[in-house]
């Protein structure tokens, strides 16, 4: 089964289904790259109407209704029916005996009677198709728009949410017939770029690529404790780069890593949390962010290259939270040592190194002035030449067709979702519901202090609560779209800078993957390992929790905007250290330990969480101030273990376990602390590792 970040499993069409589903899809793919090419004459909205018609019918094929009794796996006559209205409605706009696509248009704002039943089966069928692909709370979201579009006008006109109403022709019109809707700015990122970058992966993936960044991961690291963890991240960040999917990235990693997780003593649950969290990463991860970022893009009307610019530190920082508290779990759990592959990281380099160039060249053509869709297309076509160099990856005919129809049926969950966003984006902007609750949320600080910096700081606290809870009901697409139409105007009306704002509800809607109950990431992983759900996602949350504050200073200050790359090069770089050594307080709050001193206590934990904060305030006196406390944390736990007085033991090599690497080469797993005769308890063991 397929997995995404915003879709339930698909269904596995085999047989006669899948090759009519797989043409249209392909059908679709070369439609797509057309547009890149040869741009249709009659416009953006003309190719949305062809695109929608093209992917909205599959879903009702490729993905279930799960109210089916039994089975489930082939299309029931009731989602053919649906396909079938769905290809109807969608063309409906260019017929000829209503005018035309330009009679269409010429109707906006007075719609015929037969244009209002259209528009209406559309939205049941756009309502219905984000229920399927993604569950029933973002189709519920919607409905409350709807029903707020419609009942707002008979609010009390005192309350600041109320407006003068609208009825059930004027919702359709804005919905059908405008540039705010169905075929807005989220439809139109997910026709013209995001397709492109799932085709895209799809090659990469038949290519090769996926597996050989798993496998450069596991020969990266020498025998060390650290090993497994370290491996799971980096192929984590690596395999991010190309996915731009957190639950197919910990799925993919998982499947890889969790047999060396296991063997090096972690727990199902703390490695399928490990996995989630750095999975979810891939959602950060330049140059194929997550779906939203091509909405930033959008938005801001800045090109993608300056939006990857902004994601590179903080994606960074992002993993090396997770990899702090990968190295504190090592020494407070005592995992045990991995021998390095027999398959070395040059050996690797010399041989599949090329899959590197397909990403490089994307930047490079980003920074020569191309458009993303030709930039992705161009690096496409080299990852098909680049394949025939490893013969079991050649990209035959036939894997051409399985690439291009895979990619198209990765985004169709998106194209649910952004077609849903439209939804909310086209009744927020009729109402001026985004501007009434921005005000509300900054009313609410300025009720506590009139002080700019404290209304600030409680704005953006309260904006960071709500994206967090906001996503914990709809996929990150649509999080982020609510999110900057109704959380964005409060920060831009305190003078936080647009880019800052963007990517402060862009990351916040992605950080919400981890958060339970509703991390598919989690999920995903707990599939992998065996683990129970629950506490795999609390795991999750706390691999990543240092980096949750992190986009805070994206906003809580001007220098913050230096951690996006904004500013001279000695800002951007004190910046990155800077947030660098917050996040390392963090991780000592949230694990409980000091990386080269041993355990930390509660006093220890408390001042630690200080210090990052401190430190994420990118100003000379909380800086100097958080600076200090990182230093007090070191030497309060170093007095603590002098006090305890632990002698650190190095322990005797163990038995070796022989364990397959990805690459298939017998490698080989040292337990470097085995049983000591007589018992040796965990906590003992534990002591000996306290100087590492």
């Amino acid at each position: 089964m397929q997995y995404d970040d915003e879709e339930l499993p698909a269904r596995p069409l085999q047989g006669v289904i899948g090759v009519v589903v797989a043409i249209i899809a392909v059908a679709v793919a070369i439609l797509v790259l057309w547009q890149v090419f040869q741009p249709l004459a009659r416009g953006s909205q003309y190719y949305l109407i062809i695109f929608l018609a093209g992917t909205l019918p599959l879903v009702f094929l490729a993905y279930r209704s799960r109210f089916e009794r039994r089975g489930g796996d082939r299309p029931t006559v009731a989602d053919w029916i649906l396909a079938a209205v769905a290809l109807v409605t969608c063309l409906y706009p260019l017929n000829p005996f209503g005018g035309g696509y330009d009679g269409f248009l010429d109707r906006q704002g007075l719609l015929a009677p037969s244009d209002v039943v259209v528009g209406a089966v559309l939205l049941v069928l756009v309502v219905e198709a984000c229920r399927r692909t993604t569950g029933w709370i973002l189709p519920l979201v919607c409905v409350l728009f709807l029903a707020y579009g419609y009942y707002g006008g008979l609010l009390p006109q005192d309350w600041p949410i109320a407006h003068a109403g609208m009825d059930f022709g004027q919702i359709v019109d804005a919905l059908f017939n405008s540039g705010s809707g169905f075929y807005g700015t989220p439809l139109d990122v997910a026709a013209s770029y995001i397709v492109l970058f799932t085709i895209y992966g799809a090659v990469l993936e038949l290519s090769g690529a996926s597996r050989f960044f798993v496998d450069l991961s596991v020969a990266a690291f020498h025998k060390s404790r650290s090993a497994a963890g370290r491996t799971a991240v980096a192929a984590g960040l690596l395999l991010g780069t190309v996915s731009g999917s957190g639950t197919a990235t910990a799925v993919s990693v998982g499947a890889v890593t969790w047999p060396m997780l296991r063997r090096a003593g972690y727990p199902p649950e703390q490695a399928g949390g490990m996995l989630a969290a750095a999975g979810v990463g891939a959602i950060l991860s330049p140059p194929t962010l997550g779906a939203a970022a091509f909405i930033v893009a959008q938005y801001l009307d800045v090109s993608y290259l300056t939006v990857l610019g902004w994601a590179t530190i903080p994606t960074l920082v992002y993993y090396l939270g997770i990899l702090l508290a990968v190295e504190i779990d090592v020494r407070r759990y005592g995992m045990r040592a991995l021998d390095k592959p027999a398959t070395s990281v040059w050996r690797l380099l010399a041989r599949f190194g090329y899959h590197f160039s397909s990403l490089a060249l994307i930047v490079v053509l980003l920074a020569a002035g191309q458009s993303a869709q030709r930039s992705v297309v161009y690096a496409t076509a080299v990852t098909f030449v680049l394949s025939f160099l490893d013969r079991s990856a050649w990209l035959t005919p036939r894997r051409v067709f399985e690439a291009l129809s895979v990619g198209v049926r990765g985004v169709l969950p998106v194209v649910s979702v952004c077609a849903g966003a439209g939804i909310i984006t086209a009744i927020t902007t009729k109402t001026g519901l985004g501007a009434q609750l921005a005000s509300l949320l900054v009313r609410g600080a300025q009720a506590v202090s009139s002080n700019p910096t404290v209304v600030l700081a409680l704005t953006v606290m309260l904006a960071a609560v709500a994206l967090a809870v906001l996503g914990l009901a709809v996929p990150v697409t649509a999080s982020f779209v609510i999110g900057w139409v109704i959380i964005g105007p409060a920060l831009l009306a305190l003078h936080v800078p647009a880019s800052a704002t963007a990517m402060f509800v862009f990351y916040y809607s992605v950080l919400s993957e981890v958060t339970p109950p509703t991390s598919l990431a989690a999920v995903g992983a707990s599939a992998i390992t065996g683990g129970r759900v629950l506490p795999t996602m609390w795991h999750a949350l706390k691999y990543a929790l240092p980096a949750f504050v992190a986009p805070i200073a994206f906003v809580i200050t001007g220098n913050g905007t230096h951690l996006m790359g904004q500013g001279s090069v000695v800002d951007v770089a004190a910046a990155a250290v800077l947030t660098g050594l917050g996040v390392a307080g963090l991780a000592t709050a949230t694990g409980g330990w000091v990386l080269g001193v041993g355990p930390a206590g509660v006093g220890s934990r408390v001042l630690g969480g200080v210090a990052g904060l401190l430190l994420l305030y990118l100003e000379p006196v909380t800086v100097a101030a958080g600076i200090g406390a990182l230093v007090l944390v070191v030497v309060w736990a170093a007095v603590d273990k002098r006090m305890r007085g632990t002698v650190p033991r190095v322990a005797p090599a163990g038995p070796v376990a022989e364990v397959e690497t990805p690459t298939g080469v017998a490698g080989n797993a040292v337990v470097s602390r085995p049983p000591i005769a007589g018992g040796t308890d965990r906590k003992s063991t534990m002591e000996t590792q306290e100087s590492e």
